[in-house]
C-alpha cells in the first residue's frame, strides 16, 4: 500500500504544473493533501480527474478562501470521515481530517507556521498544545493511526540546511523541537528516519535564493505512524523531483497487515 504526503501550496496552481499527470502515474492508494487552498466546488475539472482515476476524496477546507485546507484522496473507503478536532480556531483554518479504515487511522495534518510573526507563532504553540492531548486521547480509541502532513517543524540539525543561522527560526526553535521529541516519544515513528539517518533530505524549499536547486531545504513534512505501526513500515521516501509546489510529496509503503 501506498500513502503520500504532499503539501501542494495549492491544488490549483499545482495542477497547472501537471500535478494530475504526476497523481496518476504514482498510482497511490492514499495521498494527504495540505494547503489545498480551494473549495471542492471550485475546482469540478480536477475533482473529475481524482475521481477518473478511482479515488474516493474528502475536503476539510478553511473558511477564509484561498488559505490552508486539507484533503485525503483514498482508493479505499473509509469506514468513517472526522472532519476537523472540535476546536473551533483549528477547525475554521481547515487543518486536521482523519479517515478511519479497517486497520488503521490515516489523519492529513497542516500545523501553523509562525514565520509571519509573534501572533501566529503564539497561535502555533496553542496548536502544538492542543494537538499533543488530543492525539493522546485519540490513540486509546485508535491505537493504529499514521499522522501525515506538514508539521512546520524540523526535528533535529540534520533536517535542516543550515542549524546554526536557523537556530532563531521559526521551524526550528528549541520548544517546537523539544515538543517534536516529546511527540515521538509519546508513542510516534518517524517513519522517514527509521530507514534513512542521512542528512541532507528536505522536503520544503524557499521560493527565493534559488534555494531548491541547490538544496538549501527543510525536512517538515512527515509521516508519523504510532509503535504499533511499525512491522507494518516498508519504506519512506523523499520525492524531490516532484516540483508542482515548495514542498516535495514523501511516500510511505505500508504492508497490508502485521503478518
Amino acid at each position: 500500500m501506498k500513502i503520500i504526503s504532499y503539501n501542494v501550496n495549492g491544488i490549483r496552481s499545482a495542477s497547472t504544473k501537471n500535478f494530475l499527470g504526476w497523481l496518476e502515474a504514482t498510482d497511490a492508494d492514499m495521498v494527504c493533501m495540505q494547503e489545498v487552498k480551494a473549495l471542492p466546488e471550485q475546482i469540478p475539472e480536477i475533482i473529475a480527474v481524482i475521481e477518473q482515476l478511482g479515488y474516493h476524496h474528502y475536503w476539510f477546507p478553511a473558511e477564509k478562501k484561498g488559505y490552508s485546507g486539507v484533503a485525503i484522496l483514498t482508493r479505499i473507503k473509509p469506514n468513517h470521515v472526522e472532519y476537523g478536532c472540535g476546536e473551533e480556531w483549528i477547525d475554521k483554518e481547515g487543518r486536521i481530517l482523519r479517515g478511519d479504515f479497517d486497520t488503521f487511522s490515516l489523519m492529513s495534518l497542516y500545523m501553523p507556521s509562525g514565520s509571519s510573526g509573534d501572533e501566529r507563532q503564539t497561535k502555533k504553540y496553542e496548536f502544538m498544545r492542543f494537538f499533543q492531548a488530543y492525539i493522546s486521547e485519540l490513540k486509546s480509541i485508535h491505537p493504529n493511526m499514521i499522522i501525515s502532513g506538514d508539521y512546520n517543524i524540523c526535528h533535529t540539525a540534520l533536517d535542516i540546511h543550515n542549524p546554526k543561522s536557523n537556530a532563531n527560526s521559526s521551524g526550528f526553535l528549541p520548544e517546537e523541537r523539544e515538543w517534536m521529541e516529546v511527540f515521538l516519544n509519546s508513542g510516534f515513528i518517524d517513519s522517514f528516519r527509521h530507514f534513512n539517518k542521512d542528512p541532507h533530505h528536505y522536503t520544503w524549499w524557499s521560493f527565493r535564493a534559488n534555494s531548491r536547486v541547490k538544496n538549501l531545504g527543510w525536512r517538515i513534512d512527515y509521516h508519523l505512524a504510532t509503535t504499533s505501526m511499525l512491522n507494518r513500515l516498508k519504506r519512506v521516501v523523499i520525492l524531490p523531483d516532484a516540483i508542482h509546489s515548495d514542498h516535495c510529496p514523501v511516500l510511505l509503503e505500508l504492508a497490508i497487515s502485521n503478518d
